[in-house]
């Protein structure tokens, strides 16, 4: 378990540092467009060797001169703050494009609004003029019915009749005003369809742009904080390049660290003569095991065939001389 998770370890680690080299790289290519292709390659190099100096330097710490070691260490401080330059800027460059995206979105809107502004404004001059126009209508009602006029006759009776010329003035007025009325109508009804049509673009806009769903959570965090979307833009993107690739070498040390603290215990461990269990009694009754079948091999060969007394004593000597030596490697073992 320990092994899987040192190799899970360096797993994350060459993770996070190809990650930040990938980042870091076309973030520095944008930074000088004109030879990209040239900085890719200088960048990726770069990228390999504070890899391959971080894990020298921690490997060779107490080795080496006190000169290398600063110009390595000063080396690799400078490369992080390459790639934290260069993730910067491929992440400014994201963002701006996303933002100019959203500008264009809001000039957009604010043409659409512009122009719906107009439309209410025209909107409540003809609704005040119509209403102007129902009062006058009101008024020219009751001038002609009220359009009397009394006179006395040469008797001294009193008369009461109509104005015809009061009367066809009236509703020559009358007739004026309410074919107005019907005009300042339609154009309401015109302006009210145009400003609801205009209201429908400006949400279909807003809610079906993918730049202003992107910027949604900056744009929100920058109203409850106050702050121009730009700094709270920045803001994170100095936090997140702060723990990027400085994690990356973090975790490539650590790793390193754990794999040679598991080497080291194993070693241990190997070495360690407590480690080295033998039961006598056991080996002893093997040995003896072995002694059996080797004399039992003896007599078998001696009753097939006829050896000579000295290839008999030579047999026996060399089989108590083997014992001997098992029984001596039995005691130095325990």
């Amino acid at each position: 378990m320990k092994h899987i998770f040192i190799y899970i370890v360096y797993a994350a680690a060459f993770a996070l540092a190809g990650s930040a080299a990938y980042y870091s790289v076309f973030g520095l290519s944008k930074l000088f467009s004109a030879q990209a292709f040239a900085v890719i390659i200088m960048a990726s190099t770069l990228e390999i060797s504070k890899l391959i100096t971080a894990s020298y330097l921690h490997q060779y710490w107490k080795q080496i001169g006190i000169l290398l070691k600063t110009y390595l260490v000063t080396a690799v401080l400078v490369l992080m703050l390459i790639t934290s330059a260069g993730i910067y800027g491929f992440l400014v460059s994201a963002y701006q494009t996303t933002s100019d995206q959203l500008t264009v979105l809001d000039k957009q809107t604010a043409v659409v609004k512009l122009k719906n502004n107009r439309f209410r404004e025209q909107l409540s001059l003809y609704q005040f003029e119509k209403e102007q126009l129902n009062q006058s209508i009101l008024d020219l009602s009751k001038g002609l019915s009220n359009n009397v006029i009394q006179y006395k006759d040469k008797e001294g009776n009193i008369i009461t009749t109509t104005s015809s010329l009061t009367r066809k003035a009236l509703q020559s007025q009358l007739s004026d005003s309410k074919e107005q009325r019907n005009l300042s109508a339609i154009k309401i009804e015109s302006l009210t369809d145009s400003i609801t049509k205009l209201d429908l673009l400006v949400l279909d806009i807003e809610s079906n742009n993918d730049a202003s769903a992107e910027l949604g959570p900056l744009r929100y965090i920058s109203d409850i904080s106050g702050y121009p979307m730009n700094v709270v833009v920045n803001w994170f993107i100095l936090i997140f390049i702060f723990v990027f690739d400085p994690l990356a070498i973090t975790l490539l040390i650590a790793a390193q660290i754990a794999n040679k603290k598991t080497d080291m215990n194993k070693s241990e461990s190997l070495n360690d003569p407590t480690q080295i269990i033998v039961d006598n009694d056991q080996e002893i009754e093997l040995q003896d095991d072995w002694d059996n079948t080797l004399m039992d091999g003896l007599e078998d060969n001696l009753t097939q065939e006829t050896l000579s007394a000295t290839d008999i004593e030579w047999l026996q000597n060399a089989a108590n001389q083997e014992k001997l030596n098992n029984r001596s490697h039995t005691k130095i073992i325990s």
